[in-house]
């Protein structure tokens, strides 16, 4: 890992970029320390514009990256014909002049591209997006049938820590599109630390909710961002607190 991101370890090909960032190695003060990547969460903005600058300069990204205003839902936007900050919670893209990202403390990101390079996209899955579909909404702006998807499971808080009631559990068993999809859904939630809780691993939500899609080439997920205090933001355990972010993009060679 470097000071300020990681380069996620997945098959993507070779003009396929991405990166996820880590809290250090910004200018943002206490309670953002340091590298806080968001706008919403009370920083001052000179810090925050002063990090997402090194960023594109660390990274060389080819232009900004489209941040969104996202609001735990499912729409997906086509980066190149975004404007401002779209109200969404996933981008993609098939130009190499956009920069898909998403900002995240505690819920997962996820990155996805095709097996030829040509499409790229981002997603921000907490569990209410998880569950609704905004990964199915995304995967459906692939041409998937043609060209095998494969994705990566960015930091979220991992299955020890994430406690929520029985609801969370029947709002993801009602959405569930198969028998062999419910059983990973029961299988990704176990007893929780206190009593009518239970622990649930979206990680493995996740790779069932891609497996029901089709796509069953998923890396990562082996990250808490909850318990790894130096490497990420956590809303749970901080709550006031800065945000991490996960890119991609299409690297083009000519430049």
């Amino acid at each position: 890992m470097t000071e300020r991101f990681f380069i996620p370890d997945w098959p993507a090909p070779n003009n396929v970029r991405s990166a996820i960032t880590l809290r250090a190695g910004g200018v943002s003060q206490a309670p953002f320390t340091s590298n806080n990547l968001a706008v919403h969460v009370g920083d001052k903005e000179e810090h925050v514009a002063a990090n997402r600058q090194s960023l594109v300069n660390k990274l060389r990204l080819p232009c900004q990256p489209l941040w969104l205003d996202q609001v735990h839902g499912t729409d997906a936007v086509y980066a190149p014909e975004a404007e401002g900050l779209p109200s969404a919670d996933a981008s993609y893209t098939d130009t190499a002049d956009t920069v898909c990202a998403v900002l995240t403390a505690d819920c997962l990101p996820v990155l996805l591209c095709n097996q030829s390079g040509t499409h790229i996209a981002a997603a921000h899955a907490g569990w209410r997006g998880l569950c609704n579909g905004i990964l199915r909404n995304t995967v459906r702006s692939f041409d998937y049938e043609k060209d095998p998807i494969m994705a990566y499971l960015g930091p979220a808080i991992g299955p020890q820590v994430f406690e929520v009631g029985a609801e969370v559990l029947q709002a993801f068993l009602n959405r569930a599109q198969s028998t062999q999809h419910r059983q990973a859904i029961e299988a990704a939630f176990r007893s929780g630390l206190t009593e009518d809780k239970y622990l649930a691993d979206l990680y493995a939500l996740a790779r069932a909710e891609l497996a029901a899609c089709g796509v069953t080439a998923v890396y990562g997920g082996e990250h808490c961002t909850f318990s790894q205090i130096e490497q990420f933001y956590s809303y749970r355990r901080d709550i006031k607190t800065g945000r991490n972010a996960a890119l991609i993009w299409l690297q083009n060679d000519n430049k």
